[in-house]
C-alpha cells in the first residue's frame, strides 16, 4: 500500500485534467498488476470526478452546467461571509464528491479510452488544493 500527498497549484474556475499530475505523483502505480487508486480532496468547494479527457468542450459546459443548476446570488443561502461564490461551490462539490476511485491493471490505471481524473475547481480563488493519493493492490 502507498500514500502520497498531492498540492496542486491554483487553477482558475472550472474543469481541469489533473490525471498527469496524478500519474506522476505517484510513480508506485506501475509495480502493481492489480489494485486499486483512491484520490481524496481535501477540500469543500472543489471536487474529483472522472470524465471526457479529449474535447476541452466538455469541461466547458459541465461548468455552464453546473452554474444554471446552482446558481450564485440565491437569496436562500445563508452561508455567504466568504462571496457569492462560496455556497454555490459546497453544494456543487457535493453534488460531484470528494473522491473517485479507479482500478489498477497491469500497472496502470484502468481509464477508459476517453477518461480523465478532473479537478473541478468551483471558486473564482480556491487557492491551491491539496489531494492524497492511495494506491493498493499486489
Amino acid at each position: 500500500m502507498y500514500q502520497q500527498g498531492l498540492a496542486l497549484r491554483e487553477k482558475t474556475r472550472g474543469f481541469h485534467l489533473i490525471t498527469t499530475e496524478i500519474l506522476r505523483a505517484m510513480p508506485q502505480i506501475s509495480e502493481i498488476q492489480a489494485g486499486m487508486c483512491q484520490v481524496f480532496i481535501q477540500h469543500t468547494s472543489a471536487s474529483l470526478t472522472i470524465n471526457e479527457n479529449a474535447d476541452p468542450t466538455v469541461r466547458k459546459d459541465f461548468e455552464t452546467w453546473f452554474n444554471k443548476a446552482v446558481p450564485e446570488n440565491d437569496p436562500d443561502y445563508v452561508h455567504t461571509d466568504e462571496g457569492p461564490d462560496d455556497m454555490p461551490a459546497h453544494l456543487k462539490a457535493a453534488l460531484l464528491g470528494s473522491s473517485v476511485l479507479i482500478p489498477i491493471a497491469n500497472g496502470r490505471l484502468a481509464l477508459g479510452t476517453w477518461q480523465g481524473i478532473y479537478l473541478c475547481e468551483h471558486r473564482n480563488y480556491g487557492g491551491n488544493r491539496r489531494l492524497v493519493i492511495t494506491v493498493w493492490g499486489n
